[in-house]
């Protein structure tokens, strides 16, 4: 199994807010995000996930809200899942391909919600970004700064 730890690696959001970063005014709350894990027969809800490093030390992350995508084509090979990790009012995906990205189109669509990459880009039901205007990225926004 492998898992990253959160904030290494590039982030998708299902959101409703305008921008992922203010999730918080238009949260999905755990108890949908729960309903919808229960309603939907290829997703799992683990709640931990724990894996080896490279030189064998235990790394372990649990969430109430940490989910599988069972129906994933690469799960389980090579120790791949499609984790679906919910935190601070959005349901997140790390370094996702395209076809979890149709996986999270879809559920964002149950949702009444969004897919959005860290930096603002949104995704579409393809899987693939959806064009308009550039967003400013969160890097900027947690710097203050812009280019």
């Amino acid at each position: 199994m492998r898992i990253e730890a959160p904030g290494l690696g590039y982030d998708v959001h299902i959101t409703r807010a305008k921008s992922w970063l203010d999730a918080s005014t238009q949260p999905i709350v755990l108890e949908e995000w729960l309903e919808y894990v229960r309603s939907d027969r290829e997703m799992r809800l683990d709640g931990h996930a724990e894996a080896r490093t490279s030189v064998g030390e235990s790394v372990a992350y649990d969430n109430a809200g940490l989910a599988v995508w069972t129906g994933y084509s690469q799960d389980g090979k090579d120790g791949n899942h499609a984790w679906f990790d919910f935190r601070n009012g959005c349901v997140v995906v790390k370094n996702p391909d395209s076809e979890i990205l149709r996986k999270m189109s879809s559920i964002a669509g149950s949702l009444g919600a969004r897919v959005q990459g860290d930096d603002g880009e949104e995704y579409g039901p393809d899987g693939a970004p959806i064009e308009s205007k550039p967003q400013i990225s969160w890097w900027t926004r947690l710097l203050g700064r812009s280019h």
